[in-house]
């Protein structure tokens, strides 16, 4: 079982207390130049990066003080680097997806 330190309780309780919320920093579609129509909106809910190595995750301590904070994450060993407040600057930088491009334009990658 991990045990997961809540930045805002600043404590480690069990993973079973928290719940993943979804992909970190992730820019919306506004923010990155897109169009706003129901494709780019499906695309930033439901297209999440898929990283073999560090992860930033955005988590949620359901069982505890109920705030949203951020997880630096091994997802090759579920090792929990670090936790942080969101709105934070992240204290790792993430691995890079080879081939990925900068942007979340998931028709790029299809083709």
């Amino acid at each position: 079982m991990l045990l997961i330190r809540c930045p805002y309780c600043e404590q480690e309780r069990p993973e079973v207390e928290f719940s993943f919320a979804h992909q970190a920093h992730k820019p919306r579609p506004e923010e990155a130049g897109e169009p706003l129509d129901d494709h780019a909106w499906a695309r930033w809910v439901y297209y999440q990066k898929n990283i073999k190595g560090v992860a930033h995750e955005r988590w949620n301590h359901a069982g505890g003080c109920r705030k949203f904070f951020n997880v630096v994450r091994d997802t090759v060993t579920s090792e929990i680097i670090a936790t942080y407040r969101s709105g934070e600057t992240p204290p790792v930088e993430e691995s890079r997806v080879e081939g990925e491009a900068l942007s979340f334009d998931y028709e790029q990658a299809e083709g």
